[in-house]
């Protein structure tokens, strides 16, 4: 599995997002490119700990077991899953500045350590360690990026 606090892996990643074209259309799912964009640098700035949303119900019951099939193995997640409903994003902005943001937030995974996320709650999967964190991050940004092709 691909570790988001890994230099190479960051590399990598930017360079998915800046082959996203502005008209790109989604593979599955209902966001444009902008709001695939913009739920993106939102949920980067939860796992960064820099934006806080309200915890779920439905995810104290569910989160564990949601993020344990979530990371368990290197498999894609699965398409069209729920998302909390801070994350989801409507209407449509600049593509390249969306871009751009999500680039600078993937850089500062790069500044994190394991005792970062000691105390980290997630809001529908709960507490997460780094390494629930750094492969929930991959997964759900891989995830985004395969919707729109790159």
């Amino acid at each position: 599995m691909r570790d988001i606090f890994h230099p190479q892996t960051v590399a990598d990643l930017k360079t998915r997002i800046n082959n996203i074209n502005s008209n790109a259309e989604a593979q599955w799912g209902k966001m444009n490119v902008y709001q695939m964009l913009k739920h993106c640098t939102e949920n980067e700035k939860l796992l960064l700990r820099e934006k806080k949303f309200r915890r779920i119900f439905m995810g104290r019951i569910f989160g564990k077991m949601a993020l344990k099939s979530n990371i368990k193995d290197d498999n894609p997640m699965d398409k069209n899953n729920p998302t909390h409903p801070e994350l989801k994003i409507t209407g449509t902005g600049n593509v390249e500045t969306e871009k751009q943001l999500w680039i600078t937030l993937l850089d500062q995974y790069l500044t994190k350590k394991a005792a970062d996320y000691t105390d980290f709650v997630h809001p529908f999967f709960g507490k997460m360690n780094s390494e629930q964190v750094s492969r929930f991050a991959f997964k759900h940004i891989d995830h985004h990026l395969r919707q729109f092709g790159v």
